[in-house]
């Protein structure tokens, strides 16, 4: 028992790449367990990718693979992997949701938003303070049969292309800790770290702490949780 157990730490260690992280995901593991799921730790790093990124530079285009814009009527969202109110309340919030479509299969999403996102995980709102300069997009997804080839990356380079254009420079969202595969591949984008936000939820109870910027909020119920600006962390790279 001790030595499995002394071996799936190593694990955790080995996989988050923290001691912190891991022994947040032993409490998050540990809080879901007691409480039947209606508790939960969620530490969030805040980061910003440059647009017009070059690492999709060599990103090459498939005559097999169309990424385009869909609106809220399309029938494509009736495909998508998500609750249809969830959908319908993304687009009349203003979300944007870029799809992509390999041999005419729906394929994936990427989902934009314009000035401030509303969290639709945890109670929070991110405010970009400049939306000149800037989006934010969140619920990346690619159907799974598709997810070790080029799909996620032309998906990326096109919706980036489309920034680029309008003369945006960075795309900011948040990602969970706990999601190793996600933190490393935001990091080989050249995403830099502008934040982090740990929300603990108790029920109806959530306690969030974090940094640049500095936060400690509480609320309850459907209270409103807390406000997020986020900056523009300098001039892209070159």
């Amino acid at each position: 028992m001790i030595r499995t157990v002394a071996l799936r730490w190593r694990s955790l260690r080995a996989e988050h790449g923290s001691t912190s992280v891991a022994l947040l995901y032993g409490l998050h593991r540990v809080l879901q367990r007691l409480s039947g799921g209606r508790a939960a730790v969620v530490p969030y790093l805040l980061v910003a990718q440059p647009v017009g990124n070059a690492a999709l530079a060599d990103v090459k285009p498939d005559p097999g693979t169309v990424v385009r814009r869909v609106g809220p009527d399309d029938p494509v969202t009736t495909e998508f992997p998500r609750p249809p109110d969830v959908v319908s309340a993304r687009f009349a919030a203003g979300a944007e949701c870029h799809v992509a479509f390999v041999k005419e299969r729906f394929a994936g999403f990427i989902w934009i938003m314009r000035a401030r996102y509303v969290e639709d995980e945890l109670r929070c709102v991110y405010e970009i303070t400049d939306p000149s300069a800037g989006v934010w997009d969140f619920d990346v997804y690619v159907e799974p049969r598709l997810r070790l080839g080029r799909t996620m990356a032309r998906l990326w380079k096109e919706v980036d292309d489309k920034l680029a254009a309008e003369g945006i420079r960075w795309s900011f969202s948040r990602i969970n800790r706990f999601n190793a595969a996600s933190v490393r591949s935001h990091q080989r984008l050249g995403a830099r770290t502008i934040g982090s936000a740990c929300f603990v939820v108790l029920g109806p109870l959530q306690l969030a702490v974090g940094r640049s910027p500095r936060l400690v909020s509480v609320s309850l119920g459907q209270g409103a949780g807390p406000r997020l600006r986020v900056d523009s962390p300098g001039p892209p790279p070159a």
